[in-house]
């Protein structure tokens, strides 16, 4: 669950590793934000510049940037409609620009599932999928 100023990960190659949310997008102020929604994030702290690739310098985000992100993983457990169980250990992102694309080539890590539908970009480019 991602409310006002939860502070997360970024999973992908854009040169951001950490962002605050901000606002979740198509809910109310007291709604929290589960796998597959769209939130808006401010850029706290940046990756070292050589773990990002040079392809991706023209996307690289700066500290205080005000993006746009998909959440792909939360901490607190969620029941698919299954009934699989199922929690990750962190609160994680990818940062996606106004078409809902993400902005870097790469993602690191594992995405949940609920993205298919939304989000097949992503999915294409996670190494993993639960």
């Amino acid at each position: 669950m991602i409310y006002l100023k939860t502070i997360l990960n970024v999973i992908d190659n854009s040169g951001a590793a950490l962002v605050e949310c901000v606002n979740v997008l198509g809910k109310g102020p007291k709604s929290a934000g589960r796998i597959g929604d769209r939130i808006t994030v401010v850029v706290q702290t940046l990756r070292s510049a050589k773990l990002v690739n040079q392809t991706s310098l023209a996307n690289r985000v700066q500290r205080g940037d005000v993006r746009h992100a998909v959440i792909v993983r939360t901490k607190k457990e969620f029941t698919r409609p299954n009934g699989d169980v199922l929690r990750f250990d962190d609160n994680a992102c990818v940062l996606i620009n106004k078409q809902g694309e993400p902005v870097g080539s790469r993602i690191m890590g594992t995405v949940g599932r609920e993205l298919k539908t939304g989000f097949p970009k992503i999915i294409a480019l996670a190494p993993r999928v639960v």
